[in-house]
């Protein structure tokens, strides 16, 4: 009886394992679905940001006057 009893405890243990690592691989697996959210997230924000920058910087040039064009300086004669 102490084989069968033996037997009974290990598959109980390796049932209760299974599951807890189930459970954890769950667990880790929503972590970085999480993390991956958050990082697409970030990049929408920065891209929103960096485009709004560079449209305003793209305003403000075309609003500015050309700059005058530099005069060439006369070669000194040897």
């Amino acid at each position: 009886m102490s084989d069968d009893t033996d037997a009974k405890t290990r598959a109980a243990d390796r049932a209760e394992r299974a599951e807890r690592m189930a459970r954890e691989g769950q667990q880790a697996m929503a972590e970085h679905l999480a993390a991956v959210k958050a990082v697409d997230e970030r990049t929408v924000r920065l891209k929103a940001l960096r485009l709004a920058k560079e449209a305003e910087e793209a305003a403000v040039r075309a609003a500015a006057p050309p700059p005058a064009p530099k005069r060439s300086r006369k070669k000194a004669a040897v």
